[in-house]
Parts: structure tokens; C-alpha cells; sequence
């Protein structure tokens, strides 16, 4: 009815296609080629690839080109799929790479409360530390998921808060509480806006400057290059791949959810262009993005561990 309801004709429409009894829709919601859905794989298969689960490389590729294992239906688009990392709900993205598990004692529900689930990674030390290099790959891997979420085919969806960092101290079910634990903190935004602000910002731009990473139809051959013969590894965590634009220009990322360092090897760029490094979360700011590039990018690249990359030809 409300799918072909006149007066919300023109109107978005969005599914969370999923509900407390365990019904699971994602991909099969009565959608009249209509309805968008939040996709939960996407945010699974993403929280899995980053944090360097095997076996994921294949999933995470499928999710980044748009999920056409899902959506690739009747007259569906990529942007039917509302891709997402973190919702209102669960772990904030600071959370997500600060516990492995749910601390809800809060909540006066005995910790009983609030999803298991939740595909998290600490980074080594269980919740707030003062150890700059387990705070370094936290604020990494938070760039890396931002990263992947902006250059992923489908509409990208984020969580207020996420853009500075905001934390719940591992309370993933937090909806109770009128208090620092969900009201926005813009001392902590105003603290970062040189640095984990600054970056996800110019992402946001970065996507919204270049139709590569919003096409209108599923990605075929003639739009993406899989720079990858070892799908079938589990033990394999790195993925690189080119988006081409039909004018010329060419976008390299390369994903490393490895532990170690891989040189990898850059594909030559196109006639009378050459390779800018626009990205690298594994560098400061503001190195991590440059806008308009850096120049002299050889034919490898060394992919620092849990870090990616973004190479524009121009």
C-alpha cells in the first residue's frame, strides 16, 4: 500500500528489513521496485573484511561494488541498497575498534540486553588506553571503514558522532540514556576538526565530486578492474581494484587487513596521465588525504598494515 500509494509516489522509501522475532529480509523485502533497505550484510561483511576475518575478501568486493547478489532483481538498483558500518543502534565506530565486547551494565538489564553480535575488534586492549600505538590503529581503522563505506557502489548512511570519534564506552544499546553517552559532544568535535574530522569531511567531498562511486546500474567489466587472482584463499586480506571513468580518469584502492606490510604492484595509468596519492590512512594529518594528489607514485606501493589507499589518475 505503500509502495503504490499516489501521494508518496515521489517520495524515499527505506526498509530495515529485519525485526526483534528474527525475521530476516535483507535482499527479499516485498519492495515493488520501490523500497531501498538498510543492508545489514553490508555492514557484517565490511565489519568482518576490516578488522581481518579469513575468508572475507570475496564478500567484502561484492558489498563495495554494490551487492548485486542481492539487489540485481526486477528493475532494483545499486542504490537501493542504504549501505551503512554503524547504525542508531550498537556499537559506535569508536566502539567498534575499541571492545570485543558489549558493556551494558548501565542499562540495569544485567548486561542481558543489547546484540552479541556485533563483529568488533579492540585493537589489542579491551576499551580506553593511553597506548599511542593502539590509538593510532583505532583512529586507522576507523578512516579505513570510512573510506570503504564512501567508495562503495548504493547510498551510504553514517552515524552522527562518528565524524569526531564519539565513544559509549562499549554500550551498545544505549537508547535509554539522556546523558554523555548519546548527546553530541562538540567540544570533541571542535578537539578533531584538524585531524578525524578533517579527514572524513573531505572524503564525503571526495565522493560527491566523482560519479565513479555512484553508478545508476550494476558495475560490469568495462567499470571495474579486480587486480586479484587469489580470491579463493582464505588466508588472503588484501584486495585492490580500479574504478574506471568513461571520460579518462581512473581511481586505484587497495584494502590491507593484514598485519604486515604488501608492496603491491600499481597498474600503469592511462595515456598521458599518471598516478596522485590521494589517500593513505596509514599517514598523519593531513597527509592521510590530499585533495588534489601527490605526485611520484612509482610502479609499487607499500600498503601499510590495516591501512588503505586511493590513487587518482590524472
Amino acid at each position: 500500500a505503500i509502495a503504490k500509494d499516489a501521494t508518496l509516489s515521489r517520495c524515499k522509501i527505506i526498509a530495515e528489513p529485519w525485526d526483534c522475532g528474527g525475521l530476516y529480509l535483507v535482499g527479499s523485502f516485498p519492495n515493488w521496485d520501490r523500497w531501498a533497505e538498510w543492508n545489514g550484510k553490508y555492514r557484517d561483511d565490511l565489519r568482518r573484511f576490516i578488522k581481518g576475518d579469513p575468508g572475507m575478501k570475496g564478500a567484502f568486493a561484492t558489498r563495495v561494488s554494490g551487492s548485486a547478489d542481492l539487489y540485481r532483481k526486477n528493475k532494483r538498483k545499486p542504490y537501493h541498497s542504504v549501505n551503512f558500518v554503524i547504525a542508531h543502534d550498537g556499537f559506535t565506530l569508536r566502539d567498534l575498534v575499541s571492545y570485543n565486547f558489549k558493556h551494558n551494565e548501565a542499562n540495569g538489564e544485567g548486561g542481558n540486553d543489547g546484540s552479541n553480535d556485533n563483529f568488533s575488534w579492540n585493537c589489542g586492549f579491551e576499551g580506553e588506553t593511553d597506548n599511542v600505538d593502539i590509538i593510532a590503529l583505532r583512529f586507522r581503522q576507523m578512516k579505513n571503514f570510512h573510506l570503504a563505506l564512501m567508495v562503495s557502489q548504493g547510498v551510504p548512511m553514517m552515524l552522527m558522532g562518528d565524524e569526531y570519534g564519539h565513544t559509549r564506552y562499549g554500550n551498545n544499546n544505549s537508547y535509554g540514556h539522556d546523558t554523555a553517552l548519546n548527546n553530541f559532544q562538540w567540544q570533541q568535535l571542535n578537539a578533531r576538526k584538524s585531524d578525524h574530522f578533517r579527514f572524513f569531511s573531505e572524503v564525503i567531498h571526495y565522493r560527491q565530486k566523482h560519479r565513479v562511486f555512484s553508478h545508476e546500474n550494476f558495475l560490469d567489466r568495462s567499470d571495474v578492474t579486480w587486480h586479484e587472482d587469489n580470491w579463493d584463499n582464505p588466508d588472503s586480506k588484501f584486495l585492490a581494484f580500479t574504478l574506471h571513468d568513461k571520460g579518462g580518469g581512473e581511481i586505484y584502492l587497495a584494502f590491507n587487513a593484514h598485519d604486515f606490510f604488501v608492496k603491491v604492484s600499481i597498474p600503469p595509468a592511462p595515456p598521458k596521465r599518471r598516478w596522485f596519492r590521494v589517500v593513505d590512512t596509514n599517514l598523519a594529518s593531513p597527509d592521510d588525504f590530499v585533495g588534489e594528489g601527490v605526485p611520484g607514485i612509482g610502479s609499487t606501493y607499500n600498503v601499510a598494515p590495516y591501512s588503505s589507499i586511493l590513487l587518482e589518475a590524472k
